[in-house]
C-alpha cells in the first residue's frame, strides 16, 4: 500500500510493528497522549472499547476533522436498537433512473468528490430483456430519463445477512451489526481490499487518493462506523444512512427521490411497510443462488 502516515509508516508497515511496538510502548511505561500513532496502535477493537475509551477516540477525532476541515465536526457512535433488523426494498416500476439517490447519498456521507466516489450505481437495462446484468450499463443521460422502453436498477451494499465480506477480513474491520447494518471500521481497515474481492454485487469502494469534499459541503453531523469523512487507503459503502436510521430518520436515497420508489423498514416489525411489501408484493433479490441472504430487495408495484 502506498497510504502514507504522517510519520511515514505505511498501514501494512503498522501492523507488522504492532507486536514489538506495543512492547516497547509498555517497556517505556506507556505512551505521550498526543501520540496519535501509538494511541491508535494500541486501541483495542471497537466492539470491545469501554464507554470511556470510545468517549475518548470519538474527542480526538472530533479535534482532528475539525481542524482539518475548517468547521465543527461531531462524531458520535450510535448503538443499533434492540428488536430492529433493517430492510430496503425498492420498486423498480416507479424507479425513473434520476440518480437524485446517488447525489443525496454522496451529500449525505460525505463521500469523495475528487477522486469521485459513489456508494449508489444505477443500471439502465432494456425492459424487453427484464433484469439481464449482462445488457446493463450506468453510462446513461440522467437528464433524459426515463427513456422508452428502459428500466432502472440501482445497486449499493445488500446487507446481507451472510456477508462474505465480513468472512474474508483478515483484521475483523468489517461486522454485521445487531440491526443488520453491515458497518466498516476505517481505523481499523488495512486496505487489503479482500473484501471488494469477496462481495458479488460491486458495493465497496477503496479511497486510491486522499478523500476531497469542498468545505461548504462537509456534512458535519456524522457516527463513528458511518459517514465521518474517511482516510486514504481504506474500503468504504453504503450504511444504510446509519447515522440518520439509528435515529428515527429514513435513508437519504429514500428522502430525495422523487417518485417514492424506495422504501425503508425494520423487518421484524409486523405492521412495517417493508413487511407489507415483503408479504403483498413480487419481490425478488440480486443472485440468489449465491446465498448471501440479502436485505435489500426488489419488486414491482403492482
Amino acid at each position: 500500500m502506498a497510504d502514507k502516515k504522517n510519520n511515514g509508516v505505511s498501514r501494512r508497515e503498522f501492523l507488522k510493528t504492532a507486536t514489538a511496538a506495543a512492547a516497547g510502548a509498555a517497556a517505556l511505561g506507556g505512551c505521550t497522549a498526543g501520540d496519535e500513532f501509538v494511541q491508535t496502535l494500541l486501541r483495542r477493537h471497537f466492539k470491545k472499547m469501554t464507554p470511556d475509551d470510545i468517549s475518548a477516540m470519538l474527542t480526538r477525532l472530533e479535534e482532528k476533522y475539525s481542524g482539518k476541515l475548517n468547521r465543527e465536526i461531531t462524531i458520535e457512535a450510535t448503538p443499533p436498537e434492540e428488536n430492529v433488523l433493517f430492510g430496503y426494498a425498492l420498486d423498480i416500476a416507479r424507479c425513473i433512473g434520476c440518480r437524485r439517490c446517488v447525489y443525496g447519498c454522496v451529500e449525505e456521507n460525505n463521500q469523495s468528490r475528487d477522486p469521485q466516489i459513489q456508494w449508489i450505481t444505477v443500471l439502465e437495462l432494456d425492459a424487453e430483456r427484464g433484469i439481464n446484468l449482462e445488457h446493463a450499463t450506468p453510462y446513461y443521460d440522467a437528464e433524459q430519463v426515463p427513456r422508452p422502453g428502459k428500466l432502472y436498477l440501482p445497486v449499493a451494499c445488500q446487507h446481507c445477512e451472510n456477508p462474505p465480506c465480513v468472512k474474508v477480513c483478515p483484521v475483523q474491520a468489517t461486522w454485521k451489526d445487531k440491526d443488520g447494518i453491515v458497518v466498516i471500521d476505517y481505523d481499523w481497515c488495512v486496505g487489503c481490499r479482500c473484501c471488494m474481492s469477496a462481495c458479488p454485487y460491486g458495493a465497496r469502494h477503496f479511497n486510491w487518493k486522499e478523500p476531497s469534499i469542498p468545505e461548504d459541503e462537509v456534512n458535519p453531523n456524522t457516527e463513528y462506523l458511518g459517514n465521518r469523512p474517511r482516510p486514504r487507503g481504506v474500503v468504504e459503502k453504503c450504511t444504510f444512512c446509519l447515522q440518520r436510521v439509528r435515529k428515527g430518520l429514513y435513508p437519504k436515497c429514500v428522502e430525495v427521490c422523487p417518485v417514492g420508489a424506495r422504501k425503508f423498514g425494520n423487518l421484524l416489525d409486523p405492521e412495517s411497510e417493508i413487511r407489507y411489501i415483503l408479504e403483498h408484493k413480487s419481490v425478488f433479490i440480486l443472485k440468489q443462488d449465491l446465498g448471501t441472504d440479502p436485505k435489500f430487495f426488489y419488486y414491482w408495484g403492482t
